[in-house]
């Protein structure tokens, strides 16, 4: 290892369901209306307009080119992108959403230097600087709050308290993407505990195609290593995730049905295989329980994602080598590392 109920307050956050529908019409106007566009033709853009509108009359080219949105219909240049794309980062807009207006303008606007605008050299290096440095949540209050109730003794806990902790210890333990803890198996040659349960080998379903489809099988394959009391630290076995799987496999067996691993704990769909997002789920509410176990407020804007790189960049601070680490996340090279998951974190346990 590189690092080590429903319905309870800040646990489960509902899905707010957002109309899709505009306000009402009203030919007076309202304070939620958007501002008139201009009336006035806008510009054609050289190259491509021309040749499109060569034979239309003036009345349709200028319906056509007032039906392009106003910041599209400016943009002639690549002075002007970037100007657009810099109101964009300062108003804070995510780089997903910035990635959107690229692919749009692209598709509207004329060859730059023989490449499209979103293969300009500026426009890729107009990246925002990464304003998340340190992580939403810490892990050493996190695994202090799973050697305690609600979590503790494992063997007779809720069972939504042994899915989430088994869920997360399993993700903190193998830096995996929740895709890919989704796609282990129960089937006997997917799972594998060693003498003495003295470690755990899980092997995705056959067939599963992980995010980077050139990930090396063996690069799929989780290996934990079983944690064991120590003089320091004697609940360090609590935060074993080969003792947390043990106790998983043999309370959710009675009621399994599917072999992946993680199942439905509860209601109509007791023992089926969960979706991804219900595990994402799982691993938000056990940070929170977390917490709420250590008598401490739940943090904000927990994702399930950000298990990788809290724990990739704690196995760093901890002496674990980038490229271990890399192999593990199924990371292709360590920029996506860098650039992407390091964190400023403490060194919580060198094991």
């Amino acid at each position: 290892n590189l690092v080590l109920g429903p319905g309870a307050p800040g646990i489960s956050p509902s899905l707010a369901h957002s109309s899709e529908e505009g306000p009402p019409f009203s030919g007076e106007g309202h304070n939620l209306a958007p501002a008139p566009r201009s009336l006035e033709p806008p510009p054609l853009v050289p190259g491509r307009d021309q040749e499109d509108f060569r034979d239309l009359s003036p009345s349709v080219v200028n319906t056509l080119l007032q039906a392009r949105a106003p910041s599209t219909r400016r943009l002639c240049g690549i002075k002007s992108v970037l100007s657009f794309l810099q109101e964009g980062l300062d108003r804070h807009l995510s780089a997903s959403t910035l990635k959107v207006h690229v692919a749009a303008i692209s598709a509207n606007h004329d060859l730059v230097g023989g490449r499209s605008v979103g293969k300009h050299d500026l426009i890729i290096r107009l990246n925002p600087p990464r304003s998340h440095l340190i992580p939403s949540w810490d892990l050493a209050v996190v695994l202090q709050g799973l050697q305690q109730d609600p979590f503790e003794p494992l063997q007779s806990v809720e069972l939504d308290a042994l899915s989430f902790k088994t869920a997360l210890l399993t993700a903190l333990t193998s830096i995996k993407r929740v895709g890919d803890l989704q796609a282990l198996s129960v089937n006997s040659s997917c799972l594998e505990f060693g003498p003495a349960d003295s470690h755990v080998v899980l092997r995705p379903r056959p067939g599963y195609v992980p995010k980077v489809p050139t990930t090396p099988f063996r690069d799929q394959v989780v290996t934990l290593q079983a944690l064991s009391s120590q003089e320091d630290d004697p609940n360090l076995t609590l935060l074993c995730p080969v003792r947390a799987l043990r106790i998983y496999m043999e309370r959710t067996q009675p009621f399994r049905r599917s072999e992946q691993l993680f199942v439905c704990y509860g209601g109509q769909q007791k023992g089926k295989a969960v979706s991804k997002q219900r595990i994402s789920h799982w691993l938000v509410n056990a940070i929170r329980m977390a917490y709420l176990a250590r008598g401490l407020p739940c943090p904000l804007e927990v994702r399930a994602h950000s298990t990788r790189g809290v724990t990739a960049s704690a196995a760093l601070a901890n002496g674990a080598s980038l490229t271990d680490i890399c192999r593990a996340a199924g990371w292709a090279t360590p920029n996506t590392f860098a650039r992407f998951y390091n964190l400023r974190t403490e060194p919580v346990s060198a094991r």
